[in-house]
């Protein structure tokens, strides 16, 4: 992962080796998801939980690819995720399936712990990747997959 590089939320260019020695999460976001508000409650807890003293990281990349879920601005999404209170890491809107696909995203589903099921592509809104602290993919977990049950794997990472 750290040989990447993303634009945070405010277009600033971010290099992903600043995640090395830290376990994240990596997960494309929306808006307007049935699935939304106990994902971003869920991820700001965890990473209340867990950020300060064991160094998780979660970086959420809002896309709209998925029934137009995230329409929104850069400050539209930044004004919408404050009534969740998030605190970790938000990054520009980018795109996770195809050919415009963010080259992080392709990375991830070309990983064999980042593989999808019966297809690589991302599903849905809300899909999540576990990176180890050497910047691996370990898991992948669905949209449906709530991210406290994901407490168990990350506690094994830290």
């Amino acid at each position: 992962m750290y040989e990447f590089h993303a634009n945070d939320i405010h277009g600033k260019d971010v290099s992903l080796d600043k995640y090395k020695d830290h376990v994240a999460i990596v997960v494309n976001v929306a808006s307007q998801c049935g699935l939304t508000e106990a994902n971003y409650k869920q991820l700001q807890g965890l990473y209340e939980k867990y950020g300060e003293s064991k160094g998780l990281r979660i970086l959420a990349f809002p896309c709209n690819q998925f029934a137009s879920q995230e329409p929104g601005t850069s400050e539209e999404i930044l004004a919408f995720v404050k009534k969740y209170d998030v605190t970790f890491d938000m990054f520009e809107k980018i795109d996770v399936n195809g050919d415009n696909a963010h080259p992080l995203y392709k990375w991830m589903k070309s990983q064999p712990d980042g593989a999808g099921v019966l297809i690589d592509a991302i599903k849905w809104n809300f899909t999540k990747f576990i990176i180890d602290k050497n910047g691996k993919v370990v898991a992948r977990f669905a949209p449906t997959t709530e991210p406290n049950s994901m407490e168990e794997a990350l506690l094994k990472l830290f």
